[in-house]
């Protein structure tokens, strides 16, 4: 327990320091732990430290896990992994956000899956601000227009923006990057889209990301130490 206690505290104290020495109030950021590959008792590990926010790249083991975790309340699941359509229907089910959608028919899909009784499934538009071919994700300059398409759809709450930077240790490039997504924030802003997450920043860059107005930071190995395999 003092393992997770200790990098949950750290990642946090990296939270508060990056935010204030750009300027931020620590409260606008949210912290996503990002539990893909590890097993349920690891989320209770930080669960019982308060985390609640937790993220997954795959949707069956995020199905299995939240099986196995039914006895915690108030756990909150993002998909933040490439959403297959054939895996959609089951996605819309059981996340409350996709942060990973990256066309109009992927948003409609999701959009027609989610079911009546739930809360509007929050949707992400994942944005390629590396410019890496092997990278998911459309262009900054076509991010707005799918926007405005997305904002619509019924069951859906269309909420920002996701970019991943690419691995470079370089500081000015990760926020040249990074700064890319705020473009495609305010630019959203301009045209009447209520575009109010930025989700940006992993353990390797986060600081680079808050100084550039990153709302939500996805942080995996330095929560949970190396992913097993």
């Amino acid at each position: 327990m003092k393992q997770y206690q200790n990098a949950w505290q750290a990642v946090w104290r990296r939270i508060d320091e990056s935010a204030a020495q750009c300027g931020r109030n620590v409260n606008e950021i949210a912290l996503l732990a990002v539990s893909k590959q590890f097993p349920p008792e690891a989320v209770r590990r930080l669960y019982a430290l308060g985390q609640r926010r937790f993220g997954e790249n795959y949707v069956q083991e995020a199905r299995d896990k939240q099986q196995a975790l039914a006895d915690l309340d108030g756990l909150w699941w993002a998909l933040t992994g490439p959403l297959q359509r054939n895996k959609a229907t089951l996605a819309a089910r059981i996340f409350d956000r996709i942060e990973t959608v990256d066309t109009l028919a992927l948003a409609e899909r999701l959009s027609a899956a989610r079911p009546d009784d739930r809360p509007p499934l929050e949707v992400l538009i994942q944005v390629n601000i590396s410019g890496e071919p092997q990278k998911s994700g459309v262009m900054p300059e076509a991010a707005v227009t799918l926007a405005g398409q997305i904002a619509p759809l019924p069951r859906l709450r269309w909420c920002g923006f996701m970019g991943i930077a690419a691995a470079t240790d370089e500081v000015p490039e990760q926020r040249r990057q990074f700064a890319l997504l705020r473009r495609c924030q305010t630019q959203a802003r301009a045209a009447g889209l209520p575009a109010d997450v930025l989700s940006m920043g992993m353990s390797g860059d986060l600081d680079a990301a808050i100084a550039e107005g990153s709302t939500e930071v996805r942080i995996g190995s330095a929560l949970f130490g190396p992913r097993p395999g």
